[in-house]
Protein backbone atom coordinates (compact mmCIF):
# COMPACT_ATOMS: atom_id res chain seq x y z
CA UNK A 1 0.00 0.00 0.00
CA UNK A 2 1.30 3.44 -0.67
CA UNK A 3 2.29 5.97 1.87
CA UNK A 4 -0.03 8.65 3.01
CA UNK A 5 1.38 11.15 0.53
CA UNK A 6 1.35 8.93 -2.58
CA UNK A 7 -1.75 7.87 -4.53
CA UNK A 8 -2.18 4.23 -5.49
CA UNK A 9 -1.11 4.95 -9.14
CA UNK A 10 2.18 6.44 -7.97
CA UNK A 11 3.49 9.96 -8.01
CA UNK A 12 1.80 12.08 -10.75
CA UNK A 13 3.77 13.96 -13.38
CA UNK A 14 4.78 17.47 -12.47
CA UNK A 15 5.09 16.76 -8.74
CA UNK A 16 8.18 15.98 -6.80
CA UNK A 17 9.26 12.52 -7.70
CA UNK A 18 7.19 12.62 -10.91
CA UNK A 19 8.25 12.25 -14.59
CA UNK A 20 9.12 16.00 -15.07
CA UNK A 21 11.93 16.06 -12.55
CA UNK A 22 14.45 16.37 -15.38
CA UNK A 23 12.92 19.79 -16.42
CA UNK A 24 12.97 21.28 -12.94
CA UNK A 25 16.08 23.38 -13.78
CA UNK A 26 14.42 25.07 -16.81
CA UNK A 27 13.10 28.56 -15.90
CA UNK A 28 10.83 30.40 -18.36
CA UNK A 29 11.44 34.04 -17.51
CA UNK A 30 9.42 37.01 -18.89
CA UNK A 31 11.82 37.82 -21.77
CA UNK A 32 11.66 34.23 -23.00
CA UNK A 33 7.86 34.28 -23.00
CA UNK A 34 7.69 37.63 -24.88
CA UNK A 35 10.12 36.40 -27.56
CA UNK A 36 8.25 33.18 -28.21
CA UNK A 37 6.31 32.88 -31.47
CA UNK A 38 2.61 32.30 -30.99
CA UNK A 39 1.09 29.54 -33.04
CA UNK A 40 -2.42 28.25 -33.16
CA UNK A 41 -4.48 25.65 -34.96
CA UNK A 42 -6.99 26.84 -37.50
CA UNK A 43 -10.39 25.21 -37.68
CA UNK A 44 -9.64 23.84 -41.15
CA UNK A 45 -6.26 22.51 -40.09
CA UNK A 46 -7.78 20.67 -37.16
CA UNK A 47 -10.12 18.80 -39.56
CA UNK A 48 -7.53 18.04 -42.27
CA UNK A 49 -5.38 14.99 -41.76
CA UNK A 50 -2.32 16.07 -43.73
CA UNK A 51 -2.52 19.82 -43.04
CA UNK A 52 0.29 21.42 -41.07
CA UNK A 53 -0.25 21.03 -37.41
CA UNK A 54 0.11 24.73 -36.70
CA UNK A 55 -0.33 28.04 -38.53
CA UNK A 56 2.16 30.81 -38.04
CA UNK A 57 0.84 34.31 -37.40
CA UNK A 58 1.95 36.76 -40.11
CA UNK A 59 4.90 38.87 -39.08
CA UNK A 60 4.44 42.61 -38.78
CA UNK A 61 6.41 44.59 -41.36
CA UNK A 62 8.56 47.25 -39.81
CA UNK A 63 9.56 50.37 -41.80
CA UNK A 64 8.54 51.34 -45.38
CA UNK A 65 7.91 48.84 -48.11
CA UNK A 66 9.96 49.00 -51.29
CA UNK A 67 7.06 50.50 -53.27
CA UNK A 68 6.50 53.22 -50.67
CA UNK A 69 10.20 54.05 -50.58
CA UNK A 70 10.33 54.40 -54.38
CA UNK A 71 7.26 56.67 -54.30
CA UNK A 72 8.85 58.93 -51.67
CA UNK A 73 12.03 59.18 -53.75
CA UNK A 74 10.08 60.11 -56.89
CA UNK A 75 8.19 62.85 -55.04
CA UNK A 76 11.46 64.23 -53.66
CA UNK A 77 13.05 64.30 -57.12
CA UNK A 78 10.00 66.02 -58.66
CA UNK A 79 10.00 68.64 -55.90
CA UNK A 80 13.71 69.30 -56.42
CA UNK A 81 13.28 69.77 -60.17
CA UNK A 82 10.33 72.15 -59.65
CA UNK A 83 12.30 74.20 -57.14
CA UNK A 84 15.31 74.41 -59.47
CA UNK A 85 13.19 75.54 -62.42
CA UNK A 86 11.48 78.14 -60.27
CA UNK A 87 14.73 79.67 -59.04
CA UNK A 88 16.67 79.55 -62.31
CA UNK A 89 14.84 81.04 -65.29
CA UNK A 90 15.29 78.98 -68.47
CA UNK A 91 16.42 82.11 -70.34
CA UNK A 92 19.13 83.01 -67.81
CA UNK A 93 22.61 82.50 -69.16
CA UNK A 94 25.16 82.17 -66.34
CA UNK A 95 27.98 83.08 -68.74
CA UNK A 96 26.31 86.27 -69.95
CA UNK A 97 27.59 89.50 -68.44
CA UNK A 98 25.63 92.72 -68.49
CA UNK A 99 27.23 95.88 -69.83
CA UNK A 100 28.73 98.19 -67.22
CA UNK A 101 26.37 100.89 -66.00
CA UNK A 102 26.98 104.15 -67.85
CA UNK A 103 26.27 107.61 -66.45
CA UNK A 104 23.33 109.55 -67.85
CA UNK A 105 24.08 111.95 -70.67
CA UNK A 106 21.35 114.55 -71.19
CA UNK A 107 20.55 117.63 -73.23
CA UNK A 108 17.80 120.21 -72.72
CA UNK A 109 16.99 122.46 -75.67
CA UNK A 110 14.74 125.49 -74.96
CA UNK A 111 12.35 126.42 -77.77
CA UNK A 112 11.75 130.18 -77.94
CA UNK A 113 8.51 131.53 -79.46
CA UNK A 114 8.59 134.10 -82.24
CA UNK A 115 5.58 136.02 -80.86
CA UNK A 116 3.51 136.39 -77.73
CA UNK A 117 2.39 133.14 -76.11
CA UNK A 118 -1.35 132.60 -76.78
CA UNK A 119 -3.57 132.03 -73.77
CA UNK A 120 -7.18 131.43 -72.71
CA UNK A 121 -9.08 130.90 -69.49
CA UNK A 122 -10.72 127.81 -71.02
CA UNK A 123 -8.13 125.02 -70.97
CA UNK A 124 -10.22 122.75 -73.19
CA UNK A 125 -10.32 125.45 -75.84
CA UNK A 126 -6.53 125.59 -75.81
CA UNK A 127 -6.19 121.85 -76.33
CA UNK A 128 -8.87 121.68 -79.03
CA UNK A 129 -7.13 124.36 -81.07
CA UNK A 130 -3.65 122.85 -80.80
CA UNK A 131 -1.83 119.90 -82.43
CA UNK A 132 -2.51 117.99 -79.18
CA UNK A 133 -6.27 117.92 -79.82
CA UNK A 134 -6.20 114.22 -80.67
CA UNK A 135 -3.59 113.20 -78.13
CA UNK A 136 -4.66 110.82 -75.41
CA UNK A 137 -4.79 111.86 -71.78
CA UNK A 138 -2.14 110.89 -69.23
CA UNK A 139 -0.77 107.35 -69.07
CA UNK A 140 -3.28 106.32 -71.75
CA UNK A 141 -1.01 107.99 -74.28
CA UNK A 142 1.95 105.74 -73.40
CA UNK A 143 1.12 102.53 -75.22
CA UNK A 144 3.20 99.37 -74.99
CA UNK A 145 4.15 97.66 -78.26
CA UNK A 146 3.52 93.97 -78.77
CA UNK A 147 6.08 91.97 -76.81
CA UNK A 148 7.82 89.02 -78.47
CA UNK A 149 10.50 86.79 -77.00
CA UNK A 150 14.04 87.16 -78.29
CA UNK A 151 16.95 84.75 -78.45
CA UNK A 152 17.95 85.44 -74.84
CA UNK A 153 14.88 86.97 -73.20
CA UNK A 154 11.41 85.60 -72.62
CA UNK A 155 8.19 87.39 -73.45
CA UNK A 156 7.55 88.05 -69.74
CA UNK A 157 10.96 89.71 -69.41
CA UNK A 158 10.25 91.93 -72.42
CA UNK A 159 6.89 92.92 -70.92
CA UNK A 160 8.59 93.64 -67.59
CA UNK A 161 11.13 95.97 -69.22
CA UNK A 162 8.44 97.82 -71.19
CA UNK A 163 6.27 98.17 -68.11
CA UNK A 164 9.17 99.62 -66.09
CA UNK A 165 9.98 102.09 -68.88
CA UNK A 166 6.35 103.20 -69.01
CA UNK A 167 6.26 103.52 -65.23
CA UNK A 168 9.35 105.74 -65.40
CA UNK A 169 7.74 107.97 -68.04
CA UNK A 170 4.54 108.28 -66.01
CA UNK A 171 6.31 109.13 -62.77
CA UNK A 172 8.84 111.52 -64.29
CA UNK A 173 6.45 113.32 -66.66
CA UNK A 174 2.92 113.07 -65.25
CA UNK A 175 3.04 112.96 -61.44
CA UNK A 176 1.87 116.38 -60.12
CA UNK A 177 4.19 116.19 -57.10
CA UNK A 178 7.16 115.63 -59.42
CA UNK A 179 6.14 118.34 -61.89
CA UNK A 180 5.85 120.86 -59.06
CA UNK A 181 9.32 120.00 -57.76
CA UNK A 182 8.01 118.70 -54.43
CA UNK A 183 9.28 115.13 -54.79
CA UNK A 184 11.88 113.08 -56.62
CA UNK A 185 11.46 109.76 -54.80
CA UNK A 186 8.82 108.30 -57.18
CA UNK A 187 11.45 108.50 -59.92
CA UNK A 188 14.50 107.66 -57.80
CA UNK A 189 13.22 104.24 -56.72
CA UNK A 190 13.18 103.12 -60.37
CA UNK A 191 16.85 104.02 -60.97
CA UNK A 192 19.56 101.33 -61.00
CA UNK A 193 21.58 101.43 -57.79
CA UNK A 194 24.81 102.24 -59.64
CA UNK A 195 23.28 105.49 -60.94
CA UNK A 196 21.91 106.76 -57.63
CA UNK A 197 25.01 108.80 -56.77
CA UNK A 198 24.71 110.67 -60.06
CA UNK A 199 20.96 111.12 -59.55
CA UNK A 200 21.37 112.50 -56.03
CA UNK A 201 24.20 114.84 -57.02
CA UNK A 202 22.06 116.20 -59.87
CA UNK A 203 19.50 117.46 -57.37
CA UNK A 204 21.95 118.51 -54.68
CA UNK A 205 24.26 120.41 -57.05
CA UNK A 206 22.43 121.02 -60.36
CA UNK A 207 24.83 121.75 -63.22
CA UNK A 208 24.28 122.29 -66.94
CA UNK A 209 27.11 119.91 -67.83
CA UNK A 210 25.07 117.21 -69.54
CA UNK A 211 25.52 114.89 -66.54
CA UNK A 212 23.89 116.58 -63.55
CA UNK A 213 20.82 118.40 -64.84
CA UNK A 214 17.65 117.46 -62.92
CA UNK A 215 15.57 118.15 -66.05
CA UNK A 216 17.47 115.33 -67.74
CA UNK A 217 15.99 112.87 -65.23
CA UNK A 218 12.47 114.29 -65.00
CA UNK A 219 10.18 117.19 -65.90
CA UNK A 220 9.66 119.86 -63.30
CA UNK A 221 8.60 123.49 -63.45
CA UNK A 222 9.91 126.36 -61.37
CA UNK A 223 7.21 126.57 -58.64
CA UNK A 224 7.73 130.33 -58.37
CA UNK A 225 6.88 130.79 -62.06
CA UNK A 226 4.19 128.33 -63.13
CA UNK A 227 1.78 125.68 -61.91
CA UNK A 228 -0.57 123.21 -63.58
CA UNK A 229 -3.84 124.76 -64.72
CA UNK A 230 -5.30 121.28 -65.28
CA UNK A 231 -4.45 117.72 -64.34
CA UNK A 232 -5.28 116.79 -67.93
CA UNK A 233 -1.93 116.23 -69.67
CA UNK A 234 -1.98 115.21 -73.33
CA UNK A 235 0.51 112.52 -74.44
CA UNK A 236 1.52 110.81 -77.65
CA UNK A 237 4.55 108.71 -78.55
CA UNK A 238 6.09 105.28 -78.92
CA UNK A 239 8.36 102.70 -77.30
CA UNK A 240 10.80 100.40 -79.07
CA UNK A 241 12.67 97.46 -77.53
CA UNK A 242 15.84 95.77 -78.79
CA UNK A 243 18.22 93.11 -77.49
CA UNK A 244 21.63 94.78 -77.14
CA UNK A 245 23.40 91.53 -76.25
CA UNK A 246 22.70 88.23 -74.52
CA UNK A 247 22.44 89.95 -71.12
CA UNK A 248 21.05 93.40 -71.96
CA UNK A 249 17.77 94.83 -73.20
CA UNK A 250 17.44 98.40 -74.42
CA UNK A 251 14.31 100.50 -74.85
CA UNK A 252 14.06 103.86 -76.58
CA UNK A 253 11.07 106.12 -75.99
CA UNK A 254 9.91 109.17 -77.92
CA UNK A 255 6.93 111.02 -76.44
CA UNK A 256 5.44 114.49 -76.58
CA UNK A 257 3.77 115.85 -73.44
CA UNK A 258 1.51 118.92 -73.52
CA UNK A 259 0.75 120.74 -70.24
CA UNK A 260 -1.69 123.53 -69.48
CA UNK A 261 0.04 126.08 -67.21
CA UNK A 262 -0.87 129.34 -65.48
CA UNK A 263 1.09 131.77 -63.30
CA UNK A 264 2.06 130.42 -59.89
CA UNK A 265 -0.37 131.43 -57.15
CA UNK A 266 -3.00 132.74 -59.55
CA UNK A 267 -6.69 131.91 -59.30
CA UNK A 268 -8.58 129.54 -61.57
CA UNK A 269 -9.77 132.42 -63.79
CA UNK A 270 -6.25 133.36 -64.86
CA UNK A 271 -5.37 132.74 -68.47
CA UNK A 272 -3.64 129.44 -69.15
CA UNK A 273 -1.20 128.57 -71.90
CA UNK A 274 0.14 125.33 -73.33
CA UNK A 275 3.67 124.10 -72.74
CA UNK A 276 5.08 121.30 -74.90
CA UNK A 277 7.89 118.90 -74.02
CA UNK A 278 9.32 116.28 -76.33
CA UNK A 279 11.33 113.63 -74.44
CA UNK A 280 13.51 111.00 -76.06
CA UNK A 281 14.88 108.56 -73.47
CA UNK A 282 17.25 105.62 -73.75
CA UNK A 283 16.74 102.89 -71.14
CA UNK A 284 18.98 99.90 -70.49
CA UNK A 285 18.10 96.75 -68.53
CA UNK A 286 20.50 94.13 -67.20
CA UNK A 287 19.14 90.93 -65.74
CA UNK A 288 19.30 92.35 -62.21
CA UNK A 289 17.32 95.38 -63.38
CA UNK A 290 14.63 93.10 -64.80
CA UNK A 291 14.43 91.20 -61.54
CA UNK A 292 14.33 94.35 -59.37
CA UNK A 293 12.02 96.32 -61.69
CA UNK A 294 14.61 99.07 -62.10
CA UNK A 295 16.30 100.68 -65.09
CA UNK A 296 19.42 102.49 -66.22
CA UNK A 297 18.68 105.81 -67.88
CA UNK A 298 21.71 106.38 -70.11
CA UNK A 299 20.36 108.97 -72.56
CA UNK A 300 17.90 111.86 -72.29
CA UNK A 301 17.08 114.48 -74.92
CA UNK A 302 14.51 117.15 -74.12
CA UNK A 303 13.05 119.90 -76.28
CA UNK A 304 10.69 122.22 -74.44
CA UNK A 305 8.85 125.47 -75.08
CA UNK A 306 7.86 128.16 -74.99
CA UNK A 307 11.04 129.03 -73.09
CA UNK A 308 13.49 131.87 -73.15
CA UNK A 309 16.89 130.89 -74.50
CA UNK A 310 18.55 132.96 -71.78
CA UNK A 311 16.84 131.04 -68.97
CA UNK A 312 18.68 128.27 -67.16
CA UNK A 313 16.74 125.06 -67.88
CA UNK A 314 19.05 122.62 -66.09
CA UNK A 315 17.42 122.70 -62.66
CA UNK A 316 13.84 123.77 -63.48
CA UNK A 317 11.88 124.65 -66.58
CA UNK A 318 10.76 128.30 -66.48
CA UNK A 319 7.94 128.49 -69.05
CA UNK A 320 6.86 131.65 -70.83
CA UNK A 321 3.18 132.03 -70.00
CA UNK A 322 0.19 133.60 -71.72
CA UNK A 323 1.02 137.00 -73.20
CA UNK A 324 4.78 136.74 -72.60
CA UNK A 325 7.47 137.03 -75.25
CA UNK A 326 10.96 135.58 -75.40
CA UNK A 327 13.67 138.15 -74.75
CA UNK A 328 17.39 138.20 -75.24
CA UNK A 329 17.41 136.71 -78.73
CA UNK A 330 19.69 133.68 -78.54
CA UNK A 331 21.09 131.64 -75.68
CA UNK A 332 23.36 133.05 -73.01
CA UNK A 333 26.92 133.66 -74.11
CA UNK A 334 29.36 130.77 -73.93
CA UNK A 335 33.00 131.26 -72.97
CA UNK A 336 35.14 128.67 -74.84
CA UNK A 337 38.07 129.43 -72.51
CA UNK A 338 36.08 128.42 -69.46
CA UNK A 339 36.08 124.85 -68.20
CA UNK A 340 32.54 125.24 -66.94
CA UNK A 341 29.28 123.85 -68.30
CA UNK A 342 28.59 122.67 -71.81
CA UNK A 343 27.61 124.99 -74.62
CA UNK A 344 24.02 126.16 -74.29
CA UNK A 345 21.60 125.05 -77.00
CA UNK A 346 18.46 126.84 -78.11
CA UNK A 347 15.85 126.50 -80.83
CA UNK A 348 12.82 128.32 -82.17
CA UNK A 349 9.31 127.15 -81.38
CA UNK A 350 7.40 126.76 -84.66
CA UNK A 351 4.20 128.76 -85.02
CA UNK A 352 2.18 125.62 -85.76
CA UNK A 353 3.09 124.25 -82.33
CA UNK A 354 1.03 126.99 -80.65
CA UNK A 355 -2.77 127.01 -80.28
CA UNK A 356 -4.66 128.87 -83.00
CA UNK A 357 -7.04 131.10 -81.07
Amino acid sequence: MGGPGNPPEGTPDGTPGGGDDEYRSVVFDESFVRAARLQEFSAHERTTEHAPAVRSRPQLHRGLSRQALILVMLIAVAFGVALYMGVRHPYDNPRATSQPVEPLRSTVVPLAPKADVPGASDVQRLFENSPAARYRIGAGGINLPMARRTANFSESQIVGALTTAKDYLVRSSLYPEVLSGEQTRPVRILIDGDQLDQFDRSFQQPTADGRHAPTGWLIRFDPTVAELASDEIRVQGSLRVTEADSATLEITSDHTFVYALRPAGSDAKAEASLFTVRRQLHFRFGRDDLRLRQTQLIGSSTQAGPLSCAADSANHLRPLLAGETATGGGPAGTDPYSGGGATALCGTLADRAQPKL
